[in-house]
């Protein structure tokens, strides 16, 4: 993928940076049009412990009435004093926003203002900025001026694609929760849509494929925005810590996954006839944290998965598919992070931020094809834990000393992703990151939500008496037994989140309680059968899986029923 414009804006930071020099942001040679917003970022003055610099920012967008600015620091610059501007500053993260009598930017029109700042060591200039949440200095895919034109919107990436657009209702899915008894109060909740095998791009029988999905959610957008949400799930070797989830391509097959999967969805969605959706892709669930968490002298390690990460396969394929789902302009990636009850604990949080990184710059990817992550997809870990929290003593001991928590760092969603998104920044991700969490199924409604703390007569009955989650352990993962409905699908609902999403569609089977013939690929994994006595992934807990479940994928009216009843907040 070419990235020309950025990498030679960030060569030409790093040289001003190293020299105290002033630079113009743009090359001259960079055609303004192709550009929404530019920013001209000059050092007027330095000296060892601080500097003095000068900023303007041209408008090439729709005029506004009022304006935001934000970079990062790759250092430890922080402003002390700044004119013509608010300018405040949260860690390496600086915002400038206009003044009461500057906030008109006509197109076309410029604004400038200035700071003083402290540093020490090398004051490398900030290398990207935004106007308004949209990227200056680079064009909508960051092609290079002798570059092909990159396909897709003609309009640049915005900050949050959720915000201010509808979101795309799955008329497949939509029909079949109507036609359940109560289905209607759900039924035009917008879900992902699952490209989970090479035939689902084209449609599997009467099944809809991509085309006629992104085809349908350009009626559904009418003169608004819309968000078209895609689930990338059919690595080679996938799911290696599972079998429910098993795929079609074996361990080996990275070339087939590049020429038969993701080129073939990547020409889909950069024909120029779906330039104004906003698609949202979430790469690869479950892919990347089992090479953390389930290889070497782990208990918890698998041969296959230590298969794939010694060949390497999920780092290629993830990076492959950001590179080339990452040149069309509407197209925001966003990768899969796990949840809390996965990669919480202090072994693997930092860990698998690496390993993030490592996919997001391998295969021609760069950090600038990740638009921000997504937890707890089709899982069950508790959006927030209102009666206890990681800092609690009850009888001497840290809730982190309790069965349940069993030291983790953290015991919800919520605070997990806010988190993990400030550890992901740090291994070098842009600092405007956003996370998606998947809330189809974490309600933990019904009779069975505790009010209250539990009594303090040991850690345990604190934290089992209080908590919503009700699974035997975090580990449960398949068609959890009193699960209900989580938050509703809704843009910015908290700090660094960019939406509560519907990922998982309410009512599709997690894997078969038993095995079941089929030519998915699908396995038996014991942890769908509510039998099952568990392995060292759950703590040798019970797995808590309904009965009576269905291949994964496959319609399952019994949870879709209880998910409902459940449902918290309630329909």
């Amino acid at each position: 993928m070419s990235r020309t414009r950025t990498a030679l804006l960030a060569a030409m930071a790093l040289v001003a940076g190293a020299a105290g020099t002033a630079i113009a942001a743009v090359p001259d040679d960079v055609g303004a049009k192709a550009i929404p917003c530019t920013v001209d970022y000059k050092v007027q003055n330095q000296w060892s412990t601080g500097f003095t610099t000068a900023v303007t920012i041209t408008n090439n967008s729709a005029a506004k009435s009022s304006w935001s600015v934000k970079w990062s620091y790759a250092g430890n610059q922080t402003v002390t004093n700044g004119w013509n501007a608010r300018i405040t500053q949260s860690g390496t993260s600086v915002t400038a926003a206009n003044e009461t009598y500057n906030g008109t930017l006509a197109t076309g029109g410029s604004v400038s203002f200035g700071f003083n700042a402290t540093h020490s060591g090398t004051n490398a200039l900030p290398t990207t900025f935004t106007l308004d949440g949209v990227t200056c200095n680079v064009d909508d895919g960051g092609s290079g001026p002798t570059d092909p034109p990159d396909p897709g919107t003609p309009n640049a990436r915005v900050d949050n694609p959720y915000s201010g657009a509808k979101v795309y209702v799955n008329p497949e899915w939509s029909a079949k929760a109507a036609a359940e008894p109560g289905g209607s109060r759900i039924s035009s909740q917008p879900t992902g849509v699952w490209l989970d095998r090479t035939a689902a791009i084209e449609g599997v029988g009467n099944n809809m494929g991509l085309r006629d999905h992104l085809d349908e959610a350009l009626r559904q957008k009418g003169s608004d925005q819309l968000v078209v949400q895609l689930v990338i799930y059919n690595l080679p070797g996938r799911d290696c810590a599972a079998l429910a989830s098993n795929g079609e391509l074996g361990p080996t097959e990275i070339d087939k996954y590049k020429t038969q999967y993701i080129d073939p969805i990547k020409a889909i969605l950069a024909d120029p006839k779906y330039a104004s959706l906003r698609i949202v892709t979430t790469v690869e669930i479950d892919s990347l944290p089992n090479l953390v968490t389930n290889t070497g002298s782990r208990p918890t390690a698998t041969p296959e998965c230590d298969v794939m990460k010694t060949n390497g396969n999920y780092v290629k394929g993830v990076g492959y598919a950001l590179n080339k789902l990452g040149d069309v302009g509407n197209v925001y990636n966003y990768v899969d992070a796990g949840h809390h009850g996965w990669i919480g604990w202090d072994d693997n949080f930092g860990a698998s931020a690496t390993t993030f990184k490592e996919a997001a710059t391998a295969e021609g990817a760069t950090v600038n094809d990740v638009h921000g992550f997504i937890t707890n997809t089709a899982n069950y870990s508790a959006l927030k834990e209102n009666n206890f929290t990681i800092n609690d003593n009850v009888a001497g001991k840290s809730v982190r000393e309790s069965k349940w928590v069993d030291w983790n760092r953290y015991v919800d969603e919520l605070s997990f992703a806010q988190a993990f998104r400030n550890q992901l920044v740090s291994v070098g991700f842009n600092s405007n990151i956003g996370m998606l969490i998947d809330t189809s199924r974490n309600g933990w409604g019904g009779t069975a939500r505790p009010t209250g703390p539990g009594a303090t007569t040991s850690v345990d009955t604190y934290v089992d008496g209080g908590r919503y989650d009700r699974r035997f352990n975090t580990g449960n993962w398949c068609n959890q037994s009193g699960a209900g409905l989580g938050e509703r699908p809704q843009a910015a609902p908290a700090a660094g989140i960019d939406a509560y999403v519907w990922m998982k569609p309410p009512g599709e089977s997690d894997g078969s309680s038993q095995f079941i013939e089929n030519d998915e690929g699908k396995g038996f994994d014991r942890m769908c059968d509510p039998t099952y006595t568990g392995n060292p992934r759950n703590n040798n807990n019970m797995s808590g899986a309904l009965p009576n479940s269905p291949l994964s994928g496959h319609w399952f009216s019994a949870q879709f029923q209880q998910l409902m009843q459940n449902a918290y907040p309630a329909l």
